[in-house]
């Protein structure tokens, strides 16, 4: 009982609720508040952050990062690339940010949505930078949190594969000129894993793991809010 108890509890937690036929991509989630938002206002900086759990436990974790800011959180708990990339244009695109932040990946590794190559899960990433970029949308790419075991899903050896695909990720990022935000090296412990001390589950940060990432990206935003789009 306990452990179908559990499993449930990894069900809400994760999202995984949300992977239907009906809406796979989840566009129901922010579909009012991006209406109520609205475009942004003169001289406004918009930076929206495209994820996951991680990017949405972000603001419940740390709120204190998106006070007084133009930050708009847009992650999705359990979401892989392929749901992320349905939605881009309707939680990124369309709500005219300066910047976007995307931090996405390792749900794919957890196989969250069925079985992904790294090379698909990059490309994911790829086509929406690429997006982003053809609608003057500044792109900042970060790296994919170490973890080295998933809770909801044991046995997957996320540890190298999370270092594939970040290297993937940064030459990808270094070859467009694009700003990559290294939060993995420092948060990875002896064991390719997330540090003991950054979260309780492996996988997701603690406050103290946000405020590690928190002037990593704030260093990226700054360089590229007021360069212009080549």
């Amino acid at each position: 009982m306990k452990k179908v108890i559990f499993l449930m509890a990894l069900f809400v937690v994760f999202g995984f609720q949300n992977t239907n036929a009906q809406d796979c991509a989840n566009l129901k989630k922010y579909e009012k508040e991006n209406i109520r938002l609205g475009k942004p206002k003169a001289m406004e900086k918009r930076v929206v952050f495209m994820g996951n759990s991680i990017t949405e436990g972000w603001l419940r974790t740390s709120p204190s990062f998106f006070e007084g800011k133009s930050y708009i959180d847009r992650g999705i708990s359990g979401q892989t690339t392929p749901q992320m990339l349905l939605r881009f244009r309707q939680d990124v695109i369309d709500l005219q940010p300066k910047a976007v932040v995307i931090l996405a990946g390792i749900n794919d590794i957890a196989e969250n949505t069925g079985p992904i190559s790294l090379e698909q899960t990059a490309g994911n990433i790829f086509s929406m930078a690429e997006l982003a970029k053809a609608h003057g949308i500044k792109v900042i790419l970060c790296s994919v949190l170490p973890a080295s075991d998933f809770p909801w899903s044991p046995g997957k050896n996320p540890g190298p594969k999370v270092v594939k695909l970040n290297a993937m990720l940064k030459s990808y990022a270094n070859e467009n000129n694009i700003p990559y935000v290294d939060y993995y090296s420092a948060m990875v412990n002896s064991e390719l894993g997330l540090k003991k001390e950054l979260g309780e589950d492996g996988v997701h940060p603690n406050q103290e793991g946000y405020a590690i990432m928190e002037p990593l990206v704030e260093k990226a935003i700054a360089k590229v809010i007021n360069k212009k789009v080549k």
